[in-house]
């Protein structure tokens, strides 16, 4: 086992009682850590539990009175008879279940700023009431119990027994969420069913918040808010910034699985509080105000942009993402993440194989005992030298996994590749390429799948470039960038790229993807008309990655328009044009591509 890295401490530490006990009374166990790790020496199974309510200073369901947030509490036996703990608080809207909700047609025209586009707009769901959880529970509760954690769980406004709407990120949510960390040292009122106050007195107002997806959103929320007492996140495969997840550089796109979801939908799913009515204008506002007509970013979205408050985060941030996720995709975690570095908040990033998952169902006792580690160190106090220790832990493609010091990886370098002729079947692709004086078309076919086309020896509705079989690995490491020349037939387009790999047998795997919408090449927040055949710069920007080319594979770049399981699915026929010398990719690359 690893041992603490100071000095100052042994091997095993026992902290002081904080607090009293009764006079004469034995003091209760206190917390144990060996190696820098907390010890399981708290019996769960005679945890406290608690139901209570928190008032959050917002009226988001417009009733006159202020919200109220739903929250339960379970922690150690021993906390009922002085000693102050540490809390893990996960908040969600998911506690209740779910509404079945209807998600938009995708198989529409694309906006065109000279006529008004067509909205689905969405059917009522029906007065079905979800049951609110009679006790909410936890893969981590009986580890965090016994390691001298108390956990709380809070139901996010307008969900369960909470009263509120809920918004899909905007301020009241993180307001909800806040006020439970606020009660927890002292700022925020709580009461029982009765109306009888409760304190948290048991409570040290050291305070971690963790979750998965929504779960975790929340605590990047709450942590931009710089509140006192939130000391650890651990975010796991969460939104940085909602615009992010719904659009992508002016292009209306899907999280993966969910073709058709957007903010209101998941208003609408989540609204599983008991009076529903209240919040019907509020939710249909979220219809009216997220336009997915032009896609553009507005203050309905800057609402839900967590990045521009980075610099207010105390809390530190162990951050969790699979390569392959393409619900929340991994831009969410690798932008917060790079500005969290730069404003010097303590940062560990592990970045997985596989899609929108908890590292306990991947890699258990190792992600465990870096949780742990994570919050012995922030929550309990106790310096474990986990600051000092690799920022990133990374699982390759064979499963394994390594240990480095930052991400991305520090000796990426950009690498520039240029195409050569012959996209429609298959095109060169080379750092040593001249740019050529060549336009080679594709038509748009939204009915056809982008795995497909880019798996295709030939094809009318994609342009594809490889390189020659690469001599050695070459990992990318960050975001690769197709800076496309591009002119169309039509005055909207979607445009998507795709960076792939070309295995010896002929077989062609997407690695990462991106969409942009050229209406929007001037700026995310404006809509500027195209003119038909005039030629325009289009930067997309795909998902962030690590991945690595193995030799003999071929690193390959593909060009469509609409991306069927993302973008919106407009009628085929849409004509786009490239012109081969003003278009290059650029990727950080640790080796060399040749």
């Amino acid at each position: 086992m690893r041992r603490v890295r100071t000095g100052l401490l042994a091997a095993i530490v026992a902290l002081p009682l904080i607090g009293s006990a009764a006079a004469g009374a034995e003091p209760p166990q206190g917390p144990v850590f060996a190696d820098g790790e907390a010890q399981p020496v708290f019996d769960p199974a005679r945890a406290v539990r608690q139901d209570l309510f928190v008032t959050a200073p917002v009226d988001s369901d417009h009733d006159g009175s202020q919200d109220r947030v739903h929250v339960q509490v379970v922690r150690p036996a021993e906390s009922d008879q002085g000693l102050r703990v540490p809390v893990v608080y996960q908040a969600s809207p998911y506690f209740s279940g779910g509404n079945d909700v209807p998600n938009h047609n995708v198989d529409t025209e694309l906006h065109v700023p000279e006529r008004s586009g067509a909205r689905t707009t969405l059917s009522a769901s029906g007065d079905e009431r979800i049951a609110v959880a009679a006790e909410i529970d936890w893969a981590y509760e009986q580890y965090l119990l016994a390691r001298g954690y108390a956990v709380v769980y809070a139901e996010s406004l307008g969900t369960g027994a909470s009263t509120g709407c809920p918004t899909t990120g905007a301020e009241n949510e993180t307001i909800g969420a806040k006020s439970v960390v606020d009660w927890l040292n002292g700022r925020a009122p709580g009461h029982d069913a009765a109306g009888t106050d409760v304190p948290a007195t048991w409570s040290t107002g050291k305070v971690g918040m963790m979750g998965v997806s929504y779960n975790g959103t929340l605590p990047n929320a709450v942590a931009a808010t710089g509140v006192e007492g939130l000391e650890a996140i651990v975010p796991i495969g969460a939104i940085s910034n909602w615009y992010d997840y719904y659009r992508t550089d002016g292009a209306v796109v899907a999280p993966g699985g969910y073709q058709g979801e957007d903010a209101d939908v998941l208003a609408e799913y989540v609204h599983t509080r008991a009076d529903r009515e209240p919040c019907r204008p509020v939710i249909d506002g979220l219809t009216a105000e997220q336009d997915r007509i032009t896609g553009d970013d507005s203050p309905f979205w800057d609402e839900r942009n967590y990045l521009g408050d980075a610099d207010r985060v105390r809390a530190a941030v162990l951050s969790v993402h699979g390569l392959n996720d393409w619900n929340v995709k991994t831009r969410q975690a690798a932008q917060w993440y790079g500005l969290l570095r730069e404003h010097d908040v303590p940062h560990k990033i592990w970045w997985h194989q596989s899609g929108h998952t908890d590292p306990i169902e991947l890699r258990e006792q190792e992600w465990l005992r870096t949780l742990n580690r994570w919050f012995t160190r922030y929550l309990h106090g106790v310096p474990n030298g986990v600051e000092d220790e690799p920022r990133a832990t990374v699982q390759r493609e064979d499963g394994s996994w390594t240990e480095e010091a930052e991400w991305p990886a520090p000796g990426a370098a950009e690498t520039v590749l240029r195409p050569t002729a012959g996209g429609s079947q298959r095109g060169g692709l080379s750092a040593e390429a001249p740019a050529q004086r060549a336009v080679e078309g594709l038509t748009d076919d939204a009915g056809q799948k982008a795995e497909d086309l880019a798996s295709a020896a030939g094809s009318p509705n994609r342009l594809a470039y490889f390189t020659e079989p690469l001599a050695e690995r070459a990992r990318v490491s960050g975001e690769v960038r197709a800076e496309l020349g591009l002119s169309f037939d039509e005055p909207a387009a979607n445009v998507t790229a795709l960076l792939v790999d070309q295995a010896p047998d002929g077989s062609v795997s997407v690695v990462t993807r991106g969409w942009a919408d050229p209406q929007n090449r001037e700026a995310l927040d404006r809509t500027t008309p195209i003119e038909p055949g005039r030629q325009y710069a289009i930067t997309v920007r795909m998902q962030p990655d690590d991945y690595v080319f193995a030799p003999g594979h071929r690193l390959g770049v593909v060009v469509l328009s609409s991306d069927h399981d993302f973008t919106l699915r407009p009628r085929p026929g849409a004509g786009l044009a490239l012109d081969l010398a003003r278009t290059q990719v650029s990727l950080p690359v640790v080796g060399r591509i040749s």
